[in-house]
């Protein structure tokens, strides 16, 4: 690959670090892209920290980042409701910092399933069976029905753990209504705030992440260079199993000056 590449998108969980520990190679990777004054900019699907937060892990970890470098999509979700429908009652299936991203962009937050418009579906760890009712209840009634992500498990130091697939799927299971909009990857609107960041087109673009279905196939369905590193969730195994086809497939990052000359 030469060096008309312009812009870099990082996954986080799995491709830059996992858990509390950076992995290999990153460090030297981001240190050598904002040298040559080309980013990147970080994604994370999860809406369990606040991007401040994500910001404050990078630099500690040794990365030091900004908050404006940071997507999640607890961020483009709020995006989204603002576009679409900013006066409208939304119930949330999930934690405090995806509360706090929607109550700043002036989003209502209601537990009314009469006046509720939409339910925002995401990772959250006090899923009982009363935020069901809720959802139900509202969804039957009409409202809308939408997710921050729809990843199946998270990746953590020593595995993984369930995702927000499961709350979308007991949802799904007891309404009937399937999931009406993604924000984060695979989604558009994700890819498009990224895009925005870093002021250049998509097929002068180079994404890296450790997911097929979300990080690889977003990269892909947009025309962008597509980069797996077998870091975070996905294994030799599943990618010949997979129809989702990397360009580049990694180790680790510290492989990632093979593939491209900065």
């Amino acid at each position: 690959m030469d060096s008309s590449i312009e812009g870099f998108i990082f996954d986080l969980d799995g491709t830059v670090y996992r858990g509390d520990e950076l992995l290999p190679g990153a460090k030297q990777v981001v240190d050598e892209l904002r040298e040559k004054d080309k980013g990147p900019v970080f994604l994370s699907n999860k809406a369990l920290e606040r991007r401040d937060a994500y910001a404050k892990q990078l630099t500690r970890l040794g990365v030091p980042t900004g908050v404006d470098q940071i997507i999640n999509s607890s961020l483009v979700t709020a995006r989204y409701l603002v576009e679409r429908d900013p006066d409208a009652p939304v119930y949330v299936i999930g934690e405090g910092p995806l509360i706090e991203e929607l109550e700043n962009h002036g989003i209502e937050i209601s537990s009314d399933p009469g006046e509720i418009r939409y339910v925002v579906a995401s990772f959250d760890r006090d899923f009982h069976y009363d935020k069901l009712r809720i959802a139900y209840d509202a969804i039957k009634n009409g409202a809308g029905f939408i997710a921050t992500n729809a990843d199946r498990t998270c990746p953590v130091k020593g595995g993984e753990v369930p995702d927000a697939a499961g709350m979308i799927g007991a949802i799904e299971g007891v309404t009937g209504k399937k999931l009406e909009m993604i924000a984060g990857k695979p989604s558009t609107y994700m890819l498009q705030s990224a895009l925005d960041i870093l002021e250049v087109d998509s097929d002068s673009c180079l994404l890296v992440g450790d997911r097929l279905e979300t990080d690889i196939r977003m990269a892909l369905d947009h025309d962008i260079t597509a980069v797996l590193v077998l870091t975070g969730v996905t294994d030799r195994e599943d990618l010949q199993n997979s129809p989702i086809k990397p360009d580049y497939v990694l180790e680790t990052l510290e492989d990632f000056p093979s593939i491209i000359s900065l």
